[in-house]
């Protein structure tokens, strides 16, 4: 799923010492703050979305708890990609949801960069860098119906792909 939050590695388990920086429908939030972050993209989202959610003014930090992290994602809508496999109107990323690429390391991140060559500016952090990503891994393009037809062909065989290419599985006993 494409969330534009900005996370760590160990997500649920939030500042030992700080509260979500939330104001939901005029209360303050109690929860336990995790590391995704109130960002101005995630800001923009809620007040499209007219959640009734503001940042308190007098929190020290900008970190939210799980609770409004998955409200917050739960009312994003899914874009539908423009080109299409056929001429019908069906497009193949309907029903898709896409990776939590914000999860990743950065080191991950930066070898599907370096693997894919997507171009990027030096010293990007790291939501920047999933956010670029995230970008380009939704345009490459996916034929979902070829994809699952070879992977049941491929169970049904016992073997994969990296096997063939290892001369794994291509016993003859």
């Amino acid at each position: 799923m494409n969330n534009g939050f900005s996370t760590g590695e160990e997500d649920s388990r939030g500042h030992a010492d700080q509260t979500c920086c939330l104001i939901d429908d005029m209360e303050r939030c109690r929860n336990q703050a995790g590391y995704a972050s109130y960002s101005k993209r995630i800001q923009k989202t809620v007040a499209q979305k007219r959640l009734r959610l503001s940042s308190d003014p007098s929190a020290q930090h900008i970190y939210i708890c799980d609770h409004h992290k998955e409200r917050i994602q739960s009312v994003r809508t899914k874009r539908r990609r423009k080109d299409s496999e056929d001429d019908s109107n069906e497009t193949d990323t309907d029903l898709h949801e896409f990776p939590d690429l914000y999860q990743l390391s950065v080191s991950t991140l930066r070898r599907y960069k370096r693997h894919f060559k997507v171009q990027t500016r030096q010293g990007m952090k790291r939501a920047q860098l999933a956010d670029t990503i995230m970008k380009h891994f939704k345009t490459i393009p996916i034929k979902e119906k070829e994809i699952i037809t070879f992977f049941v062909y491929m169970v049904k065989m016992g073997t994969n792909k990296l096997d063939q290419k290892n001369g794994i599985g291509n016993d003859t006993t």
